[in-house]
């Protein structure tokens, strides 16, 4: 906690405990003898906007950022006012309509459903790490190796594995946050955003997006773009699954918009440029856009035309030239246009992929451009193929195991629908 002895006075004690961060900005405003018009100049902003911010403090989190940092209100203190502290329990912000919260039941059900071969107390790790803020268990020093540990679980398909580590990561990065320097919550921010990248994978949409707010959350209080780009990239994924395309959209936009206000001077910025082109792009796509889409994806293939073949590791972004031809895929079938997808991944090939994750994925975009356009043959080879470099790219994914049932239902003689069936544990209905 602060040192700063405002910040621990009686008055200030208690509106921590009412969770007003709004009163605590005004609280730091009047000890200076500032105006509201002073404040919103030093912010760029009017005072009417400084007067909602003080009543209302959960209108806009990079407001209340800088309002902090204008009246000396401390991250640390700010995050203890907003229920973000160590130990604390956290809320969720909404972005939209969302159905009430699941049962007990529904809490406890197997990851099976989702496709995932794995106990009954990996969703529940999950559900309890998320319904209060873990205690630490004593590794807070090992947080960023073992994020990248946590990193290569997901790039190998090892899903289960994660998500038994998951909630571990998750402990000791809130405790990692007691320094209160920026880059612990960035850190923090990346590990609730790699949480709901693999929830978002296995169909868990409820538990993303829930994991994906916190991620936009710590990141906005890490003041690191590159976080709070990735935070908003996988809660757009999470709002796309959830029918809400422009919501999704209009997150992105403000990422991609404060990622190019960066100057794209170092490669992470570019990376991350021209990753949120893709992510738009696709967005666009699936909401019907067809000239945004389109747009984006060029856009994307511009801007990745100075990134390396190999991108480094350890970047919250990793994208190549053949990861954005890959999105170009997905954009096309997205648009419902399977042969241009298919012209457009007809120079991808798996050498291109530095990870399983993304070498499968190759293999089942082109899957649903082959079924899109009515090829069963084309499409069972490219799941065969999908399974053998990473069988939970296909087993775990939702949308890839329908293709798969749909394929065997309507195409059982097809060669290898067979094996395919085998392999994800379906059983032909004839």
């Amino acid at each position: 906690m602060s040192t700063d002895p405002l910040w621990r006075t009686p008055q200030a004690t208690t509106l921590i405990a009412r969770r007003d961060a709004g009163a605590l900005v005004r609280m730091g405003r009047t000890h200076r003898g500032w105006r509201q018009a002073d404040l919103g100049r030093m912010m760029g902003c009017s005072a009417s906007t400084v007067s909602r911010l003080e009543r209302n403090s959960t209108a806009d989190f990079g407001l209340l950022r800088r309002a902090a940092e204008a009246v000396g209100l401390p991250t640390d203190v700010l995050a203890v006012a907003l229920g973000l502290g160590t130990g604390v329990a956290t809320t969720v912000a909404p972005y939209g309509p969302r159905r009430a919260e699941e049962d007990l039941l529904r809490r406890r059900t197997l990851l099976t459903a989702a496709g995932v071969a794995g106990p009954l107390q990996l969703l529940a790790g999950i559900d309890d790490a998320l319904a209060a803020v873990p205690g630490p268990r004593g590794q807070a020093a090992s947080v960023t190796p073992r994020l990248a540990h946590a990193h290569t679980l997901f790039d190998t398909g090892r899903h289960t594995r994660l998500l038994e580590a998951l909630p571990g990561l998750l402990a000791d990065a809130h405790a990692a946050t007691g320094t209160r320097a920026d880059t612990a919550y960035a850190t923090l921010s990346a590990c609730y955003a790699l949480a709901s990248r693999v929830l978002t994978k296995i169909g868990q949409y409820e538990r993303s997006r829930i994991t994906a707010d916190r991620a936009i959350t710590y990141a906005d209080l890490s003041a690191n773009p590159m976080a709070t780009a990735a935070a908003s990239r996988e809660l757009s994924i999470v709002l796309r699954h959830q029918g809400q395309s422009r919501a999704a959209q209009r997150l992105v936009d403000s990422a991609l918009s404060a990622v190019e206000r960066t100057g794209l001077v170092t490669q992470e910025q570019a990376m991350t440029y021209a990753q949120m082109l893709c992510t738009t792009s696709y967005t666009a796509a699936r909401a019907g856009d067809r000239d945004q889409a389109l747009a984006l994806i060029r856009e994307a293939s511009r801007a990745a035309e100075r990134l390396p073949d190999r991108p480094p590791t350890g970047s919250p972004f990793s994208i190549s030239p053949a990861a954005v031809t890959l999105y170009e895929v997905g954009v096309h079938w997205a648009l419902g246009d399977a042969g241009a997808a298919l012209q457009a991944g007809r120079t991808l090939h798996p050498g291109q992929f530095p990870t399983a994750e993304r070498r499968a994925r190759m293999h089942t975009d082109l899957a649903r451009a082959w079924w899109q356009w009515g090829k069963p043959q084309q499409t069972a080879d490219a799941l065969l193929e999908a399974l053998r470099v990473s069988p939970a790219e296909v087993r775990d994914r939702p949308a890839i195991r329908r293709v798969a049932a749909e394929l065997l239902d309507r195409h059982p003689h097809t060669t290898g629908v067979r094996d395919l069936a085998s392999c994800i544990g379906f059983r032909p209905s004839r």
